[in-house]
C-alpha cells in the first residue's frame, strides 16, 4: 500500500513538472537576410504576393516603427544580447569585427539555462571558431553555414545555395536541396522531436542575401514582368521563403502547437535589391529613403511581427519606437526565464506595449551606427573623423549625419530642417556623443581569436577576419585567385596556453589547394618574426615556434614571383601536444 501511495505521489509530481514546462511558450525567432520593410505584399509591394507573410502579419502584433542595424552582423549581435552591437564587439560584417564578445550572454544561453531545448539553423555571422560559434553560445543543436554567406570565403568551395555543405554541431555535412528549404526542414524536424521541454528555435536565413540564387520557377514570372534578372531572383527568393513559412505555420497547426508558440518574424536590415534607395521610381521601398547599409530610414527600419495566440491580440499595430534589442528582455519576461549575474540591457521589455498598455512607455532615443573597422582612437583622431555614419532616433525626429528630419511630417526624409531647429540638432548630437563614449569608453578594443584552447585546436581564420593594413578584405571565392590584389592585414589573437605551435599559411583553402606562387613567406606574431624562401609551387608553408601566453597580433606576407606582396588568406594555428597531454 505504501508503494502504491509513493507511486501516485511520484506520478503526480511528474505530471505537475511536465505541465509546468508545457505552460511556458515555445519560441521561433525568424530573421530573413536583406529583406526590407517593403519586400512583401502586406506592406504594399505591387509585384510580390506573399500570402503566408500576410497571414502571419494579420495574426500578429505588428511593430511599425521597429529598427535594427543597417547590415547583417550588428543586428544579429544586438538581437542575441539585447545590447548595442558597438558595445558587444560585433559591429561590422568582416575585419575581425564580426566576433561577438566572449563574455556576452546570449539569448540561447538564457533559454538553455532555463531548461529549454535550443537550436540555431541558418546564418550565424558572429564568429566561426571557439568561443564564438553558436554551439559554444547556448545552442544545443546547430545546422549552419560559415562566414556571412553560404558561398563566401570560409565555406567549402562549390557551395552555391543548392546541395551544399553545412556544419552540424561543427561537423561538415553535405545536404541536398535549396538552402531555405533545408533550413525550414531542419526546423520542422527539431520541433517534431518528442520532449517534455519547450523549445527555442533561432532561424536566421541566408536568403535573401546575394548572390540572388533561386530556381528559375521562382524568378521567371518576375523576369516576364520586366524586372532585371537580379531583382527577379531576389523576389523569387522571397516567394520561396513565403512558401516555406506557410508550411511551418501549417505544421504548428497540425501539431496543435500554434496557440502557445511565439513566432517572431523580422528582417536584419533594409532591402538589398527590392529598391535602389534613391527614390520612389526604382523598386518599392514603402516611401523610405535609403536601403541596406544606409543610416537613412530605409537602411534600418524593417518589418517585425509577433504572433502568440495565447496572449496577444491579432491585428494590433504598435507605432512607438522599438528595436531588435528589446526582444531578449521581452522573452525573459514572457517565458519566465532567470538571468544570472548583473546584465545591462540597452533594450527594454515590449510586454506593456504588446499588452496594449502604452501609458508608461518612454519617449526613447535610439542610436544607429554604420561602423567600419576603427582600430584605435589615435588613428581616428589622425584622420579627423572620430565618428561613423550615424542616426539618432526619437518618436518625432531623425538626426542623420547632421541632417534633421521631422519624421512624422516627412517620413521619406526629403526635407532637411536642421537650420530651422539648431536647438534640436545640438540636443540630439549631444546624446549621440554620450552614447558613443558610453559604448567605447576606452576606444574600440579587439575581440580576439583564441589559440591553443582545449575546446578547439587547431584554430582557423581567413582573410575575411583580418584588420586591414593594405587595401581591404575580400570575401568572394573567385577573388582568391586574383593575382593583382596586393592586400594585407593582421589578426588579433590571444594565446590561451603557452607552448609550441605550428602556424600554417596558404593562399587557397584546403578543399581546393593550389600553388601559392610565392617565393618568400614571412610571419610575425607578437615580437617574433620568421621567414622562409619558397620555390613558388608550394600550396602552403608551416612555421613552428614557441608562443607565450597572452594577447598578440599575427600578420603574414607572401611575396609572389611577380613581386606582389599579399597576406596569406588562410591560417591554421595548432598547439602541439606536450608529453602527458
Amino acid at each position: 500500500m505504501k508503494f502504491i501511495i509513493n507511486l501516485v505521489v511520484l506520478i503526480t509530481v511528474c505530471l505537475t513538472t511536465t505541465s509546468g514546462a508545457s505552460d511556458r511558450p515555445n519560441v521561433i525567432l525568424i530573421v530573413t537576410d536583406d529583406q526590407g520593410y517593403g519586400d512583401m505584399s502586406c506592406h504594399g509591394n505591387p509585384w510580390l504576393r506573399t500570402p503566408n507573410l500576410d497571414r502571419l502579419a494579420a495574426e500578429s502584433v505588428r511593430l511599425e516603427d521597429y529598427h535594427v542595424d543597417p547590415v547583417c552582423t550588428p543586428t544579429r549581435a544586438a538581437l542575441m544580447t539585447g545590447r548595442y552591437s558597438s558595445r558587444v564587439g560585433a559591429w561590422t560584417v568582416t575585419q575581425g569585427r564580426q566576433l561577438l564578445g566572449p563574455d556576452e550572454v546570449t539569448m540561447a544561453q538564457v533559454f538553455s539555462d532555463a531548461g529549454y531545448r535550443t537550436a540555431m539553423i541558418g546564418k550565424w555571422h558572429l564568429g566561426d571558431a571557439w568561443p564564438y560559434a553558436p554551439r559554444f553560445r547556448g545552442f544545443q543543436k546547430v545546422l549552419r553555414h560559415l562566414a556571412g554567406g553560404i558561398d563566401e570565403i570560409g565555406n567549402p568551395i562549390g557551395n552555391d545555395y543548392f546541395d551544399d555543405t553545412y556544419y552540424r554541431n561543427g561537423v561538415p555535412q553535405k545536404i541536398e536541396g535549396y538552402c531555405t528549404d533545408v533550413f525550414f526542414e531542419e526546423c520542422q524536424r527539431f520541433i517534431d522531436q518528442a520532449s517534455d521541454k519547450p523549445f527555442f528555435v533561432y532561424l536566421p536565413l541566408n536568403a535573401m542575401h546575394s548572390p540572388h540564387t533561386v530556381a528559375d520557377e521562382y524568378s521567371a514570372p518576375f523576369v516576364a514582368q520586366g524586372h532585371s534578372v537580379a531583382r527577379a531572383k531576389f523576389f523569387g527568393q522571397i516567394i520561396n521563403f513565403d512558401q516555406n513559412l506557410g508550411r511551418l505555420l501549417g505544421r504548428l497547426d497540425e501539431r496543435k502547437l500554434a496557440e502557445n508558440t511565439i513566432v517572431i518574424f523580422m528582417g536584419d536590415n533594409g532591402t538589398a535589391a527590392g529598391a535602389s534607395g534613391r527614390g520612389p521610381d526604382d523598386g518599392f521601398n514603402a516611401g523610405m529613403r535609403g536601403k541596406k547599409g544606409s543610416v537613412y530610414e530605409g537602411g534600418h527600419r524593417v518589418a517585425c511581427f509577433a504572433r502568440w495566440p495565447a496572449r496577444l491580440d491579432a491585428g494590433r499595430q504598435i507605432e512607438q519606437l522599438t528595436s531588435c534589442r528589446d526582444w531578449l528582455p521581452t522573452l525573459i519576461e514572457w517565458c519566465d526565464l532567470n538571468v544570472s549575474g548583473d546584465i545591462h540591457f540597452d533594450g527594454q521589455s515590449l510586454g506593456p506595449l504588446m499588452d496594449g498598455d502604452a501609458d508608461d512607455w518612454p519617449d526613447r532615443t535610439l542610436f544607429i551606427d554604420r561602423q567600419q573597422d576603427r582600430p584605435t582612437l589615435r588613428q581616428l583622431s589622425e584622420s579627423g573623423n572620430r565618428f561613423p555614419h550615424y542616426a539618432v532616433l526619437t518618436e518625432k525626429w531623425r538626426l542623420v549625419d547632421g541632417e534633421l528630419f521631422h519624421v512624422i511630417d516627412d517620413p521619406g526624409q526629403q526635407n532637411n530642417v536642421a537650420a530651422q531647429h539648431m536647438d534640436i540638432v545640438e540636443k540630439l548630437w549631444s546624446r549621440y556623443e554620450d552614447h558613443f563614449n558610453d559604448v567605447f569608453p576606452n576606444g574600440p578594443s579587439y575581440t580576439r581569436f583564441q589559440l591553443g584552447a582545449a575546446e578547439e585546436n587547431p584554430t582557423r581564420f581567413t582573410v575575411r577576419d583580418w584588420h586591414p593594413t593594405e587595401g581591404r578584405v575580400i570575401w568572394k571565392q573567385e577573388q582568391l585567385s586574383d593575382d593583382a590584389l596586393a592586400i594585407n592585414g593582421f589578426w588579433a589573437v590571444n594565446v590561451v596556453q603557452a607552448g609550441r605551435y605550428s602556424i600554417r599559411l596558404s593562399r587557397f583553402p584546403d578543399d581546393a589547394p593550389q600553388a601559392m606562387r610565392a617565393t618568400k613567406a614571412r610571419l610575425k606574431i607578437g615580437n617574433q618574426e620568421l621567414e622562409k624562401k619558397l620555390d613558388g609551387n608550394e600550396t602552403s608553408v608551416t612555421f613552428t615556434l614557441d608562443l607565450p601566453q597572452g594577447p598578440a597580433t599575427l600578420q603574414t606576407w607572401l611575396t609572389s614571383q611577380a613581386g606582389v606582396v599579399r597576406g596569406a588568406y588562410f591560417v591554421h594555428v595548432e598547439r602541439q601536444p606536450l608529453f602527458g597531454d
